[in-house]
């Protein structure tokens, strides 16, 4: 789970999303919760002051005789009616009377005025009676109700019982008696409900495909950047990202077009300039050369043809090597261990003591003649050094090495980064039989890491270990290219 954190933007944007819907709906489901129990009770009470006021008016309207018969029709699950021949002065008491008569069972044969739907919710019971605790801590007092707040032309008592939607009421009658109503009722006002469940997850999955919209609509232009980024890190030709869409990632795109622009200026500027250098290095080296022809003494005279030979060579080394920084060869599919392979066999038939250990077969995109060159430096490195080379491929979870091995004296171990930079060189001679010119390496090195890898040299017990490391071309990258 986390790893798809890490890796995925439209997962981080959907979490965000999600979380943010998750905190708003719940301050509504708040409010509108706490606005549906007070709606509840100011219609439970409307609906109380309603039926007692009918109640009343219906006992001043009929004789005695049928009172009784009438206040027991009149009672429902949740309410109670009742007549006193005084006023209720102790509201706590009244409180506690009403209580028990609305745990009474209706009168046997009498239908309540409000039966449970059918087919519908289970209807709730009457709450619990308080007990005296909860009188002591909510002390019952009576109000009074002004003739205009409700349907009488009386005033009324009223007060509210220790519950969620409970509440009282006492009227006097036109005979003097006191008509006493009682309603209580468990307030079951769900935060969660089948509709709330069903607006949030219909919210959760609009949001959830916008979310993956959006971040693919991110996401497409930065992996076209960070694949063109990889390709360009290679050495390989990219074409200019397409420089459209919001402000940010055009402008991006924009700046790794100028960046590439500039790269490709600065490289052509030098290789053009260096081959000037050459070009114009070989005009007065002629005519050293001429000039060392008419030297008299010939001991000097051949020391000056070896010097001029040498710095022939070394211009000559110098700008195939910044010709190799430039190159322009073009990057296509190979079979590596076709390819190290046969370099191998080659420099076997011009008698040099080199072999080959059968691997793995694994295509990759590269430059192949730059490759090539490569890892034929380090071949004929190992070669002069140690005797002979092995040469092997390896696949790793990050890169393809290909490993020379030899039986050499190695490297000091002061010296292991010294021995890529040009011109150095462990043989201090000049001598071009025994050391070369001190190009080989850094040639090779620059091509590995314009293909993205690197070189690495490792002292064994006995010879030198070296590894050219590239890495593992990703499908994305290659589609790219395909």
């Amino acid at each position: 789970m986390m790893a798809l954190w890490r890796r995925s933007l439209a997962a981080q944007i959907i979490t965000f999303m999600l979380l943010a819907l998750a905190v708003s709906q719940g301050i509504g489901f708040c409010v509108s919760w706490d606005e549906r129990g007070q709606a509840m009770r100011a219609a439970a009470k409307g609906e109380f002051f309603s039926r007692a006021a009918s109640l009343a008016l219906s006992l001043n309207a009929t004789p005695d005789a049928v009172h009784d018969d009438i206040l027991a029709v009149s009672g429902t699950i949740y309410s109670r009616f009742w007549l006193s021949d005084r006023e209720p002065v102790d509201a706590t008491a009244w409180a506690k009377d009403a209580w028990m008569r609305l745990h009474q069972p209706l009168p046997p044969g009498k239908v309540p005025v409000h039966p449970k739907p059918s087919g519908g919710p289970p209807v709730a019971a009457v709450p619990e009676i308080p007990t005296g605790a909860a009188f002591a801590s909510e002390p019952a007092r009576w109000v009074e109700i002004a003739p205009q707040s409700w349907l009488l032309a009386r005033p009324a008592k009223f007060q509210y019982l220790n519950t969620a939607i409970g509440m009282g009421l006492a009227v006097q009658l036109d005979r003097g008696m006191w008509l006493n109503a009682a309603y209580a009722k468990n307030y079951h006002n769900a935060f969660w409900t089948s509709q709330s469940t069903l607006s949030l997850g219909i919210t959760a999955l609009v949001l959830s495909v916008i979310a993956i919209w959006v971040a693919r609509s991110i996401a497409r232009p930065m992996r076209r950047l960070a694949t063109a980024a990889e390709l360009l890190g290679r050495g390989e030709a990219v074409p200019p990202l397409p420089e459209s869409g919001p402000d940010d990632i055009r402008q991006t795109a924009e700046a790794f077009n100028r960046m590439q622009a500039r790269l490709q200026r600065f490289v052509e500027d030098r290789t053009r300039m260096l081959a000037a250098i050459g070009h114009d290095l070989r005009t007065p080296l002629t005519s050293l050369r001429l000039r060392a022809e008419f030297v008299s003494d010939p001991e000097i005279q051949d020391k000056m043809l070896k010097t001029i030979a040498e710095i022939q060579t070394m211009t000559e080394s110098a700008l195939a090597f910044a010709r190799e920084q430039a190159t322009a060869e073009t990057t296509r599919t190979v079979d590596l261990s076709a390819l190290v392979e046969s370099l191998c066999d080659d420099l076997v038939d011009i008698g040099q003591n080199v072999a080959f250990l059968d691997g793995p077969k694994i295509s990759y995109r590269c430059r192949p003649d730059a490759l090539r060159r490569a890892v034929r430096n380090l071949v004929e490195n190992a070669v002069r050094y140690g005797e002979r080379a092995r040469v092997t491929l390896a696949r790793t979870a990050e890169s393809i090495d290909i490993v020379i091995e030899d039986d050499g004296p190695g490297i000091p171990e002061n010296v292991g980064d010294q021995v890529f930079a040009p011109f150095f060189r462990l043989e201090h001679s000049r001598n071009r039989e025994t050391g070369g010119v001190g190009l080989g390496l850094s040639i090779a090195r620059a091509i590995a890491r314009h293909h993205g890898g690197d070189i690495r040299l490792f002292n064994q017990a006995k010879g030198l270990r070296a590894v050219i490391g590239l890495p593992l071309v990703t499908g994305r990258t290659a589609r790219a290219r395909a």
